[in-house]
């Protein structure tokens, strides 16, 4: 997609050029959480890398080799500022692509409508990153956390109405949003459904205490807006305390070499979450030529990737077509 969008646009047009293009080079800039607490991400920034060097490798994009400077920000968004800073008025970048994480990107989004710098497919699910009318260069990627509560919330409403829920949602613009979007289609109809929410923050080394007080309040069904370490802690878990309730996992934790198998494939059985992307682990995928193209891009590209990482899917998956248009409802089994 990103080469696609590079080859239409008059900065790629013989001798006119925006900051970031010349006749032999497209600077590309991001931040990415190679370190910090959402370091399992920093795998799709180097998915990507190893994606622009196989352009590169093959001539460039109209003769143009990309530089991409991806800076691991640590989830940091004081350190994300520094950097898209520097990347910007240093390295003269033509755009900041896929910046990871909700605070982060919120903390560069002023400063790089400003300076008139695209923050391309926003790798966050912020209401904000997508008001063109008062940001417009600023283009979102995924659902926003709003829908993508909702969409669960719709789910139990039709096929459990009388679920007691219980939510453990990460207090920052995700979890937060992702809560909101639940109560909002619940409504104040069904409002008395949802019977405990518990918040934990980011750096906290466990989620324990939350999934004991979501037990003890008699929830049936757990929704886990938790990112990836502190969900597959809490799967494992609630099923380790003998807590059986149905559960729904967000979007961001749906891996399952980084989450489901971490917390113990028997432990997962059953969740149900929803996802844009082909699973790499999922037996209907074997023999889908895009999948098939994918893996064999990792084999030749990104040897040190995890094949059975979904992120790695994102990081690379777009151009090669594994990732598709419409969130799929999935369960695992």
């Amino acid at each position: 997609m990103l080469f696609e969008v590079l080859t239409r646009t008059g900065a790629l047009a013989a001798g006119r050029y925006d900051e970031g293009a010349s006749d032999a080079e497209i600077r590309i800039g991001q931040t990415a959480p190679y370190s910090g607490p959402m370091s399992t991400f920093g795998t799709i920034g180097r998915a990507q890398a190893a994606y622009f060097a196989m352009i590169n490798s093959s001539g460039g994009i109209r003769g143009r080799k990309i530089r991409f400077i991806s800076l691991d920000d640590g989830h940091n968004p004081a350190k994300t500022v520094e950097h898209v800073r520097r990347l910007v008025e240093a390295d003269k970048v033509l755009l900041i692509f896929n910046p990871l994480g909700s605070p982060t990107n919120a903390a560069i989004q002023p400063y790089l409508n400003r300076r008139k710098v695209p923050q391309l497919f926003v790798g966050a699910g912020d209401a904000r990153f997508s008001i063109p009318a008062r940001y417009p260069w600023t283009m979102g990627f995924q659902q926003s956390n709003v829908v993508e509560g909702g969409l669960y919330a719709e789910y139990i409403r039709r096929q459990y109405p009388d679920a007691r829920i219980g939510v453990l949602y990460v207090n920052d613009d995700a979890g937060r949003g992702m809560l909101e979007g639940l109560k909002a289609v619940l409504g104040k109809r069904n409002a008395p459904m949802l019977v405990r929410a518990e918040s934990y923050e980011l750096t906290d080394a466990t989620v324990d205490s939350q999934i004991v007080a979501l037990k003890a309040s008699g929830a049936d069904t757990f929704v886990n807006f938790a990112m990836p370490k502190a969900a597959s802690q809490a799967i494992r878990k609630s099923y380790d305390i003998g807590w059986r309730p149905r559960q729904f996992l967000n979007y961001a934790a749906g891996s399952v070499s980084e989450v489901l198998l971490p917390a113990g494939r028997e432990k997962s059985i059953g969740i149900i979450s929803i996802d844009s992307m082909k699973d790499p682990t999922d037996p209907q995928w074997a023999d889908d030529p895009a999948m098939l193209q994918w893996k064999e891009w990792m084999h030749r590209h990104y040897p040190d990737g995890d094949p059975t990482d979904n992120s790695n899917v994102l990081g690379a998956g777009i151009k090669i077509g594994v990732i598709r248009c419409v969130p799929d409802v999935s369960i695992i089994v």
